[in-house]
């Protein structure tokens, strides 16, 4: 495996998600590859009463257009700083699969993710997106495991594993 091309870095808009586009920017910067940020949508289940004023369709559509505008302030901030970058916007019921499906469909050489160090019941009820994308994904992965704040030593304290396949 030669350098990487595109670095593709999953965004939630989490203090955690943006520690690691600045560590994906970082890279693309450092080694001339391009980064594309994406977010999953999550898809919204049809409610069951066909008379409800909720009108899913158009909720999911403010969804995207939000995720769109907020993804394309963070890479025209990062446009600023030399690096290329662009965006992309899916929706899924299953967002680990949707990041998964947005690396292979662009070719993606490197993920770059972070991890909300869910442990115990909370992972077995909410699963995890970055397992997932460890285990499944076809191309290296940076894990950044972000620890919760009540651990955290210094304001942006951090590991990093890579996990290769």
């Amino acid at each position: 495996m030669g350098l990487p091309k595109l670095i593709l870095a999953p965004v939630d808009f989490s203090e955690h998600s943006h520690a690691s586009v600045r560590v994906a920017a970082e890279y693309a910067s450092r080694l001339g590859a391009e980064l594309l940020l994406v977010h999953a949508v999550p898809a919204i289940p049809k409610l069951p009463s066909p008379g409800t004023i909720f009108r899913e369709a158009e909720y999911e559509a403010e969804l995207r257009k939000e995720a769109e505008r907020s993804l394309q302030t963070l890479a025209q901030d990062l446009a600023k700083k030399g690096i290329r970058v662009r965006t992309e916007v899916g929706i899924a019921n299953d967002v680990g699969m949707e990041v998964l499906r947005m690396a292979e469909h662009n070719h993606a050489d490197l993920i770059v993710i972070a991890t909300h160090g869910m442990t115990g019941w909370h992972k077995l009820a909410f699963g995890s997106v970055t397992e997932k994308v460890v285990k499944l994904a076809t191309c290296p992965v940076l894990v950044l495991r972000v620890q919760p704040k009540s651990e955290q030593e210094a304001p942006s304290a951090a590991s990093q594993s890579v996990v290769t396949r």
